[in-house]
């Protein structure tokens, strides 16, 4: 039997779960373990909290008894999960696939046997294979803001939370680039690279639940941070990745020009032109007020929804702007990526051990 021929008839493959010790780990693992199909030869918990406590990321008598043999725990260095990938592909060791799961994630009671079909289908210049992410909304209302947001990752390309990728391509084009410190771009900073390397990427037919977490009123305030991850993918892959990544390009032009407009208004009212101030103040408040009516109108109009929305509209702009500033500062030396891994030149994928033919799936 060809290495080929073993693999397809028995994809080997290790899952890499970068966490912080969330309560959702567990649920996560559980659903691994219970999955039907081929388990992993390896799961890779990469604990990325701040080294503070010691205690692990979940008791070790939480880990299912079918994993616990093969499950390990390296530490992370509190850099955001694409440093925290880049650890656990790793301690992974020389294995055929890496399937990279997110640890509030429940892959589907027939996720092994799916994911099985999905690397079997895979050919040799396959680098990785998505799954189908599945956003659970409430049916007696309409989803909040922050539901609408998370629902966007059921039609995200390349998502991490369940992607598979050939350990021979991530090695190819020097794995995640750790200047992504969030959950924000990574993954689709790593795909534009992989296929500028000359892989393929494909759609899977796994199905995993990605549930909403709970999250406080500011969290849309915060996730603005995510507008200097887009300076840096301007400057990697120039501005047409949008694109090519099939990602939303957002508001930030009306969220710049909202700003502005507050800036100049304060900026005429200190120097005496109350007039111009005036006109200033009515466009910000026009465009903040339009902002805040696009995120009420499709939500549940609750009164707590409705008071988050109009405190936060008026937050998000400046927040945005501030972070768009700061990725230029930050990233002002970045250079385009033009086929340039995070270590070095990405090589083309190797030629087959087998003719071409005899390498798709039978």
């Amino acid at each position: 039997m060809t290495a080929y021929e073993q693999e397809v008839a028995d994809p080997e493959y290790a899952v890499v779960i970068p966490t912080l010790g969330r309560p959702s780990l567990s649920v996560c693992l559980r659903a691994l373990a219970d999955a039907r199909g081929p388990k992993p030869v390896r799961v890779v918990l990469v604990d990325d909290r701040p080294r503070a406590g010691g205690t692990p990321p979940v008791p070790p008598d939480e880990i299912p008894a079918a994993l616990r043999p093969v499950t390990t725990v390296v530490p992370g260095r509190a850099r955001g999960p694409a440093a925290a990938r880049n650890a656990g592909l790793r301690a992974a060791g020389p294995v055929t696939w890496i399937v990279f799961l997110d640890d509030d994630v429940v892959p589907g009671p027939d996720w092994g046997e799916e994911l099985a079909r999905d690397l079997v289908g895979a050919s040799y210049l396959t680098a990785g294979v998505t799954a189908r992410i599945e956003v659970p909304l409430p049916s007696d209302r309409r989803p909040t803001d922050w539901e609408r947001n998370t629902a966007g990752l059921a039609t995200a390309q390349w998502i991490t939370a369940d992607m598979a990728y050939r350990q021979e391509a991530l090695e190819a084009v020097g794995g995640f680039d750790e200047r992504f410190r969030r959950a924000f771009r990574e993954d689709a900073d790593l795909a534009l690279r992989v296929l500028a390397a000359g892989w393929g990427l494909t759609a899977g037919t796994r199905t995993t639940t990605h549930p909403v977490r709970p999250a406080g009123r500011w969290i849309s305030v915060r996730q603005q941070a995510g507008n200097a991850d887009d300076v840096l993918m301007n400057r990697l892959h120039g501005r047409d990745w949008w694109s090519r990544a099939g990602a939303p390009r957002g508001r930030l032009p009306r969220h710049l020009a909202v700003t502005a407009a507050a800036v100049a208004g304060v900026s005429c009212a200190s120097l005496g032109r109350p007039g111009t101030a005036a006109v200033c103040a009515a466009g910000w408040l026009a465009g903040t007020a339009e902002f805040a009516g696009a995120r009420i109108a499709p939500g549940p109009r609750t009164r707590e929804e409705v008071v988050s929305m109009a405190l936060t509209s008026v937050l998000i702009p400046p927040a945005a702007t501030w972070h768009w500033l700061l990725g230029h500062l930050r990233h002002r030396r970045a250079q385009p990526s033009d086929q340039l891994g995070v270590s070095g030149a990405a090589a083309p994928p190797r030629a087959p051990r087998e003719p071409v033919q005899e390498r798709v799936r039978r």
